[in-house]
């Protein structure tokens, strides 16, 4: 019953939250642009990566409501995307001014330096929060990196194959994880439930709607979107 009060707080209440705009630099050197939505100090870090042809502005709502839950978050532009909300993607263009690669497997390394920027903020594991390819990526950075205590991969899939295998790349996770997607969705995702050996882990669909494919799913003109708030909210509580 509280978390139904508590989700019905989050999502009605008017955030005013300001998020500050930052940048820190790739592993090859790119400054990546990002979004901090900043909690209380020593709260831990939720890193929010977009899916295909967005940027950070995917995370406009959903950042403010997160910090209400007592995170830290870092909305990050990947190289890989164009806009969300009117927020362009500032990485992507300036790496498209560069002449690097813009492919999906690319932003691999955007996404590892965004976990040693978080930490190094409070010396906290972060959690990693994905949507669409990023929510792949996420669970296979996640899997060996000591840095990160779990991961949130909305409409994770293999967008890579055949240079990369997301459901062998990561057999044997054994850290949190909560899998969400829509109702059509749902059989694919949940083939990664054999590769994950998590005792914690989650795979969500919702029950009243078809729902929506990556983070959109937490936007409020989704019809569902209170329902992944609500499961997502009882996983996230045990990270503070």
């Amino acid at each position: 019953m509280k978390y139904i009060l508590l989700l019905n707080i989050i999502i009605f209440s008017v955030c005013v939250n300001a998020q500050t705009k930052i940048s820190f630099p790739s592993k090859d050197g790119l400054d990546i642009s990002a979004d901090f939505y900043e909690g209380e100090k020593d709260n831990p870090y939720i890193l929010l990566f977009h899916q295909a042809g967005s940027s950070r502005g995917e995370y406009k709502e959903i950042g403010k409501k997160l910090v209400q839950l007592g995170f830290n978050c870092l909305a990050v532009d990947l190289r890989s995307g164009k806009e969300s909300n009117y927020v362009v993607n500032e990485t992507a263009k300036l790496a498209s001014e560069k002449g690097l690669a813009q492919e999906y497997i690319d932003t691999k390394k955007d996404i590892e330096a965004a976990i040693e920027y978080a930490f190094e903020k409070n010396k906290k594991q972060v959690v990693l929060f994905g949507s669409s390819y990023s929510a792949s990526l996420s669970l296979v950075l996640a899997l060996k990196n000591e840095k990160v205590q779990g991961v949130v991969a909305f409409s994770p899939g293999e967008f890579f194959k055949p240079s990369l295998d997301i459901n062998q790349e990561i057999k044997g996770f054994d850290k949190p994880v909560f899998i969400a997607s829509s109702q059509r969705e749902y059989p694919y995702v949940f083939e990664y439930d054999a590769a994950i050996t998590s005792k914690i882990k989650t795979f969500f669909k919702p029950q009243n709607g078809q729902g929506e494919h990556g983070a959109k799913s937490l936007w409020k003109n989704c019809e569902t979107n209170k329902e992944y708030w609500l499961a997502l909210m009882l996983f996230l509580k045990q990270f503070n």
